[in-house]
C-alpha cells in the first residue's frame, strides 16, 4: 500500500497487524480518486472506520485541508498515526479511537461539517445508509458533500439515501464503491 498521488506520492503506508482490517487496494483507491477528484482544495474530510488511514491520507495528499480519522480498533489508531507521520500529514489531521456512532455524536457537539466522507466498515456491517442519514440529521454534512461507501460487491445500497443521491457505483472483485452526493431533493 502506498500514497498514489499528490504531495506524499509514493510513500508507503503500514498495514494494521492481523486479519481484522481490509485495506483498500491501490487499484480500487486509484479508481475511487479518479471518480471523486482527482485533486482537492482545502476540503474537510471524515474517514470513519479509518483502518490504516489510507483513504483520508490520500485525500490530504491530494489537497484536502483537514481530516478526522476514526476507528474503534486501538491498533488501527496507532497505524493511522504512524502513517500520518510518515506522510507528513499529521498537522492536518485528528485521530480518534471511538465507535462510529459515538464519534458522530461527538462531532455534532463540535459543530463539525464535512465535504468528503469515507465509510469503509467491515463488510459484515451494512448500515452505512443509517450512518449517513444520522450524520446529515446532525448537521455534519456540508451542502454538495461527497460520501464514499466501500462495501461488499454482494450487497448494494440504494440509489438514494435520504438527501444523498448515488452518482456512481463500481465493483472491483469482492469490493464495491457507491459514491453519493449530498443535497438532492428528498423524496
Amino acid at each position: 500500500m502506498r500514497v498514489i498521488s499528490g504531495e506524499a506520492k509514493g510513500r508507503p503506508l503500514k498495514a494494521v497487524p492481523g486479519q481484522t482490517t481490509r485495506p483498500t487496494t491501490d487499484k480500487v483507491k486509484e479508481a475511487l480518486f479518479s471518480m471523486i477528484g482527482p485533486y482537492f482544495d482545502g476540503e474537510e474530510v471524515l474517514d470513519l472506520f479509518a483502518g490504516t488511514g489510507g483513504l483520508g491520507i490520500e485525500a490530504l495528499s491530494r489537497g484536502a485541508g483537514h481530516c478526522v480519522f476514526v476507528d474503534a480498533n486501538p491498533r488501527s489508531v496507532e497505524v493511522v498515526k504512524r502513517n500520518l507521520e510518515a506522510t507528513r500529514c499529521l498537522d492536518r489531521a485528528e485521530v480518534y479511537r471511538n465507535d462510529a456512532r459515538k464519534a458522530i455524536k461527538l462531532l455534532e457537539k463540535r459543530e463539525a461539517r464535512f465535504d468528503l466522507i469515507f465509510l469503509d466498515p467491515p463488510y459484515i456491517m451494512r448500515d452505512c445508509d443509517e450512518l449517513l442519514n444520522d450524520m446529515a440529521s446532525r448537521g455534519l454534512v456540508a451542502e454538495g458533500a461527497v460520501a464514499v461507501v466501500e462495501h461488499s460487491s454482494e450487497f448494494e445500497y440504494g440509489e438514494r439515501i435520504g438527501e444523498f443521491l448515488r452518482r456512481r457505483h463500481a465493483a472491483y472483485g469482492d469490493t464495491a464503491l457507491s459514491i453519493y452526493s449530498y443535497g438532492g431533493e428528498a423524496q
